[in-house]
């Protein structure tokens, strides 16, 4: 015999299968006995009519529970009134194991579904949500070496903050503290003198004192830096990396898409239209003037300010030139005007807001010099950073995207929780 998944089973629609995989749900009555079988691929309805099996067939089945995991073989047909449109007349059965009574039904509370995530994981909802972020992490990868960037990995134990001091974990590290990854950024720009071009994906980590459905204390990040690039020639490289994303989860996960029950005609405007660019000073203007409100320079924009500029576009917008003195100490001055920083984010539309954040990089020794000291860091800590602007500087450019952010987006999710299998906040440690 030949297992097949249950989608393969579908998709030849007629004659006997054999299938293996887990109780979705179950119902029976004096005669009938209907099981609706999941696996990663899909669902179909089996069903077990008592006067047209054996008998120890008939006693075997009924010892089943939800999520017991079993082996089956018999006869599909189509069949309107199932849940996919087919059904499967059960010949021969194997239990493989009986399942325990399963915690989770219906109606529990949010926080009852995180306690019990690593069983959780195989609700239709969480599995696809697992499976669009496969796909976007694959089409991160594929946008980037289609254009010839060399995937190059940082440490994760790093000496020196990049993202400002307040949101380090500190660690441990023999007779020495170190610190988790903030970015990989530092160390990939020491790698474009030598490779020009280079992308990562790699776990991140933010000590944010934040409760909010945005923020997470482990996420994942996906960077790229690369030689002789500026801002204005990065920012459409991010453009076009989301709308590839999009096309990609489009392509492969319409059925996913619909199990969320997420718009996908919006998700077809989002992977065909072209994103605007406007400066933080237009934002300001936009906000002030549409909308009312009393932002002023050098004020960062915050959630709700982020959602009425993307909102107001329906695409994703990317903003630019926010005021230097708010950015981190490697994002450079604008000549042209020194209290703008040579820096951008790009906002989505329907509240998901920053998902990229990304800038050129400063090559001004002393400007960085004195921009850390005002944050409380010791400059001679980034002596090694500094080294790479003495030998054969050059300009060069980066962002990173927030694969949860981007995820959460697409997928529809109320919460950034729901787009990790395994979330890490202030509150969450387990499982």
């Amino acid at each position: 015999m030949k297992y097949t998944s249950i989608q393969e089973a579908i998709s030849k629609g007629k004659g006997q299968v054999f299938l293996r995989g887990w109780v979705y749900r179950i119902r029976s009555s004096n005669q009938f006995l209907f099981i609706v079988l999941r696996d990663s691929s899909n669902i179909i309805q089996c069903i077990i009519e008592k006067d047209k099996v054996a008998s120890s067939l008939w006693k075997t089945a009924n010892k089943l529970t939800i999520e017991s995991s079993l082996r089956l073989s018999g006869t599909i047909r189509k069949e309107s009134r199932a849940p996919t449109g087919y059904e499967i007349d059960v010949k021969e059965l194997d239990i493989v194991q009986v399942a325990e009574p399963f915690p989770i039904t219906k109606d529990f509370s949010t926080e009852f579904l995180a306690d019990n995530k690593h069983l959780w994981l195989r609700s239709r909802k969480i599995a696809a949500v697992m499976k669009i972020r496969s796909t976007i992490v694959g089409a991160i990868h594929e946008f980037f070496r289609s254009r010839g960037y060399f995937e190059f990995d940082p440490p994760i134990f790093q000496p020196i903050q990049c993202e400002g001091g307040s949101t380090l974990f500190e660690v441990k590290y023999f007779k020495e503290r170190m610190y988790m990854s903030q970015s990989w950024q530092l160390y990939a720009e020491a790698a474009i003198f030598a490779l020009e071009k280079v992308y990562d994906m790699s776990p991140t980590f933010r000590a944010e004192k934040s409760k909010t459905s945005r923020h997470l204390s482990e996420f994942w990040m996906a960077e790229m830096e690369a030689a002789w690039m500026q801002l204005d020639e990065v920012t459409e490289v991010a453009k076009d990396e989301i709308r590839f994303i999009i096309k990609e989860v489009l392509a492969r996960n319409r059925e996913e898409l619909k199990i969320l029950k997420r718009d996908i005609k919006l998700l077809e405007h989002y992977a065909k239209t072209d994103y605007p660019t406007i400066k933080y000073s237009e934002a300001l203007e936009l906000l002030n003037k549409k909308f009312k409100m009393k932002i002023k320079w050098p004020k960062d924009l915050r959630t709700i300010e982020e959602t009425k500029i993307a909102n107001h576009y329906g695409v994703p917008v990317v903003v630019t030139h926010y005021p230097t003195e708010i950015m981190g100490f490697y994002k450079p001055p604008n000549k042209e005007n020194p209290k703008e920083a040579l820096c951008f984010d790009m906002l989505a539309p329907e509240g998901y807001c920053e998902i990229i954040g990304g800038s050129e990089r400063s090559l001004d020794i002393e400007n960085m010099t004195k921009r850390l000291i005002e944050q409380g860091e010791d400059p001679k800590r980034y002596e090694w950073y500094f080294e790479l602007r003495k030998y054969g500087s050059v300009p060069h450019s980066g962002y990173g995207v927030g694969v949860e952010r981007v995820v959460a987006w697409l997928c529809g999710l109320d919460n950034i929780k729901d787009a990790i299998a395994f979330p890490r906040t202030m509150t969450r440690m387990i499982p």
